[in-house]
């Protein structure tokens, strides 16, 4: 079995393996290493041009199904610039545009004399027990998951630590700012509001903010949900890895009966 979510094709298709499968329905694609693979093709895309810029904010729109087939991605610049750029990059399956995705990349510059104002950092990974995600969620996503709750969680309140044995793709050098996006949009899953065999509260979307890029293997989420009086959720999260805080995730959700 392949150890990845996907194998490469050539430099713009990519198999999805068993390890995709979503926590809604297995037999289609779980979103989340498909935002890993989409910050991949971006970075390559800059490294073509021999640009060295970093993501700041990136947007992903969900289409559409993500049905289990090969998936194309493509990339374009929108805003072209030396210290401030706006990249737009699209995932196709079956020849429909199902994700697109657009990010806002700065030219680095030392601030270190004045960083500040971050969140307390979360208990590092290593000395929190190792757990599951529960029995609500099936696929193979979820299960391809190592994951460490911190503390006691409540309903649509948790804090958990996130990592994966799989590499992001097959055989592909792959930073760590890929693999990190790759788990974040677990965060809808990890502070359950409601039992999802009874409401479904998919995300349509996905940003993520940063004020420093990620360091290392582990994803720290600290996640909010909030269900409203019509069918419109928010999923929260303040995102850390080892070093502290690092920037924030919001989802918006559609909330429904089973």
């Amino acid at each position: 079995m392949t150890q990845a979510y996907f194998e490469p094709l050539d430099e713009t298709h990519f198999r999805p393996t068993v390890h995709m499968g979503g926590g809604w329905d297995p037999a289609e694609l779980h979103f989340s290493p498909i935002g890993g693979l989409l910050v991949h093709a971006i970075e390559q895309h800059l490294a073509a041009r021999g640009e060295r810029l970093l993501l700041s904010r990136i947007t992903f729109d969900i289409l559409g199904r993500l049905a289990n087939d090969v998936c194309e991605v493509r990339v374009e610049t929108r805003r072209p610039g030396r210290t401030i750029e706006l990249v737009e990059a699209t995932l196709t399956i079956a020849g429909r545009s199902v994700v697109t995705a657009r990010a806002w990349l700065l030219a680095p510059t030392d601030t270190s004399a004045i960083e500040g104002g971050n969140s307390p950092s979360l208990a590092r990974p290593e000395t929190v027990p190792v757990s599951t995600l529960g029995t609500n969620w099936p696929g193979g996503y979820v299960a391809s998951l190592e994951v460490r709750p911190i503390g006691q969680s409540s309903p649509g309140h948790a804090a958990v630590w996130l990592s994966t044995p799989l590499d992001l793709i097959a055989g592909l050098d792959v930073s760590e700012l890929a693999s990190f996006i790759a788990l974040v949009d677990t965060a809808n899953g990890v502070a359950v509001r409601e039992n999802p065999r009874e409401w479904i509260f998919p995300n349509v979307d996905l940003t993520v903010h940063m004020q420093r890029q990620p360091e290392g293997r582990w994803v720290g989420l600290e996640t909010n949900v909030v269900f409203g009086p019509t069918g419109q959720g928010v999923t929260h999260s303040v995102l850390h890895d080892v070093r502290g805080a690092l920037g924030f995730a919001n989802q918006s959700l559609t909330v429904r009966p089973v």
